[in-house]
C-alpha cells in the first residue's frame, strides 16, 4: 500500500486549486492550462512542460444532503509522468473528512474504499486503483459516500460519461 496524498506535487495542488469557477467558463489564458471537454469531464494540462501534469476532472451531478455547507467538490484522475503516475484517482469532498473513517466508492456492483487526508480521499493500493479506473471506464455512474468531522454523511453521484475519452486525452498529453 502506498499513501499517495503526501506525495502530491505542489504544482498539482496549485493546478487543482484553480478550479474555483466552472471550468468550461474559463479560458486557457485565465487558467494557464489547456483544456478540453469530453462528456461530463474536463481535461487539463499545465501550460508549462516541467513538470508536466495532466488530469481529468468532474463535479458531482447530485450532492446529498443538498443543503450541506461544502466548498468545491471535484473528482480527479491525474497523471504526472515525471513521478511515474499515470492515473491516480482522488476526490476533493468540500469538507474535512472524519479522521480514520472510510470513503466508500461504488461503480455498478464494484465497491472500493479510499483513505481520507483532510478534505481529500485517495486509493491507497495501486492494484485497487487500477481496478477502480477500469470499473470507472466501464461504468455509467460513481457514488462516493463519506462523513465529515461534524458527522454529516454525504453522498455524491458522478457521471462517468466521457471518462474513457478524457483518460485517452490525459494519456496522450502526459505519456
Amino acid at each position: 500500500m502506498r499513501p499517495l496524498a503526501p506525495t502530491l506535487p505542489l504544482s498539482l495542488v496549485s493546478v487543482a486549486l484553480l478550479w474555483t469557477a466552472p471550468l468550461a467558463a474559463q479560458t486557457p489564458e485565465e487558467t494557464g492550462l489547456r483544456t478540453g471537454a469530453f462528456g461530463d469531464w474536463i481535461v487539463h494540462q499545465n501550460a508549462q512542460n516541467d513538470p508536466k501534469i495532466c488530469f481529468a476532472a468532474s463535479q458531482p451531478k447530485t450532492k446529498e444532503p443538498a443543503g450541506a455547507n461544502r466548498s468545491k467538490i471535484v473528482l480527479y484522475v491525474s497523471a504526472w509522468p515525471k513521478d511515474g503516475v499515470k492515473s491516480e484517482v482522488s476526490v476533493k469532498l468540500g469538507y474535512r473528512i472524519k479522521p480514520d473513517s472510510p470513503v466508500d466508492v461504488t461503480v455498478g456492483d464494484d465497491a472500493f474504499q479510499l483513505f481520507a487526508d483532510e478534505d481529500r480521499a485517495y486509493v491507497a493500493d495501486t492494484t485497487e486503483e487500477l481496478k477502480l479506473v477500469e470499473a470507472m471506464k466501464k461504468g455509467t455512474t460513481m457514488v462516493i459516500k463519506a462523513t465529515s468531522t461534524r458527522g454529516t454523511l454525504t453522498t455524491d453521484t458522478y457521471s462517468l460519461n466521457g471518462l474513457g475519452k478524457a483518460l485517452d486525452a490525459v494519456a496522450s498529453a502526459c505519456p
